[in-house]
């Protein structure tokens, strides 16, 4: 094991690791540990944002830390609080449960996600290229997520994706400790979930407008819904002809103003 910077398979060396870790560790609970944590965290993989949020078991969003927020704040958490977090693929990945420590973005997306109206306003917006989530188990149910962004630069690597799913287990465990109690902080704001309706659509339209919103494509949302393309596409004309547009971009406005 090396003694200064990278060790084997661009690991970080065993004593940075551990002074770095034991830092984190010995400020769990205090405002310094995010600062901690993150210095721990660039060790693996530089990146130019850290910011959480955690989900409550009845489907609504808070937020868990958002305090250093690099792009528009308006757009990363006020947008997405408001109901953006309901076209999230981490949202997606942990409300259905059984996901790994460590999810990644683009592994998640849907096949159409770069082009939707939800990546041009959340991501292109504030120049996000690649996002990894560490997952937490909260208090009452509730599943926290705390995502690394790397900002107008480069993919996170295999070899640091790798690294980051070796340590998720102790990352996790530390978040756990630090903001576990997050979910007892939310239960004064009585706010109901966000959700995706209209009084002019069926059930199985919302269900096709949904996943469009999400970035699906008519092939993804008919292999989701297992459906015929053709029967997507008829329902997808149904829906522009009652809701009286003709572009996803109307359709985004419709349901996420």
């Amino acid at each position: 094991m090396k003694s200064a910077g990278k060790g084997n398979a661009g690991f970080p060396a065993f004593e940075a690791w551990n002074a770095a870790l034991g830092q984190a560790a010995g400020v769990v609970g205090s405002r310094s540990f995010s600062d901690a944590l993150a210095t721990v965290l660039h060790l693996l993989a530089p990146f130019q944002m850290m910011n959480g949020f955690h989900y409550s078991t009845d489907g609504r969003a808070f937020d868990l830390y958002n305090e250093k927020i690099v792009a528009e704040r308006g757009v990363i958490v006020d947008h997405y609080l408001a109901g953006a977090y309901l076209l999230d693929p981490f949202y997606d990945a942990v409300r259905n449960g059984g996901c790994d420590r460590l999810i990644v973005m683009r592994q998640l997306a849907p096949d159409d996600f770069m082009q939707s109206e939800y990546y041009r306003l959340h991501y292109a917006s504030t120049q996000i290229l690649d996002e990894i989530g560490f997952v937490l188990r909260l208090e009452g149910g509730s599943v926290g997520v705390l995502s690394l962004s790397r900002v107008g630069t480069t993919l996170f690597s295999v070899e640091e994706l790798a690294g980051l799913k070796a340590a998720a287990p102790v990352v996790c465990a530390l978040g756990e400790r630090h903001w576990g109690s997050a979910p007892r902080l939310s239960l004064h704001n009585k706010t109901a979930p966000a959700t995706i309706e209209h009084p002019l659509l069926t059930k199985r339209e919302l269900e096709i407008v949904t996943l469009i919103l999400k970035g699906h494509s008519n092939l993804s949302v008919a292999a989701v819904l297992t459906l015929s393309p053709n029967t997507v596409k008829v329902h997808r004309r149904q829906i522009y002809a009652k809701l009286v547009i003709s572009s996803q971009a109307e359709l985004f406005r419709i349901f996420m103003a």
